[in-house]
């Protein structure tokens, strides 16, 4: 099975946000970080049951680990139906909580 995956406003808003970020310090590093983000894309697209539930009492709120440097990113996905995966926000692992 392979699911369609989209990505809400806020989650892109957070991309650029990312991206911004880093490109004001180094291109090189901002361009990895955006091709690490975006790999999770085809992984969902395959895998999205295999990453860690975000929250209990909803099994289709989940999560995955971007990594990247020493740290990296976690975005925060829902899966909506048998076809579609909605990435709901990205952030660094050092930012405060997304939920």
């Amino acid at each position: 099975m392979s699911f369609n995956v989209r990505y809400t406003k806020s989650a892109k808003d957070d991309i650029t946000t990312l991206y911004q970020f880093l490109l004001a310090q180094d291109i090189d590093s901002a361009k990895r970080a955006y091709d690490a983000i975006a790999k999770i894309t085809s992984f969902l697209e395959e895998f999205p049951f295999s990453c860690r539930k975000a929250d209990d009492n909803n099994p289709f709120l989940r999560e995955i680990v971007i990594s990247f440097g020493n740290s990296g990113y976690v975005a925060l996905f829902e899966i909506e139906n048998n076809n579609t995966v909605t990435i709901l926000a990205v952030r660094h692992q050092r930012e405060d909580d997304y939920h």
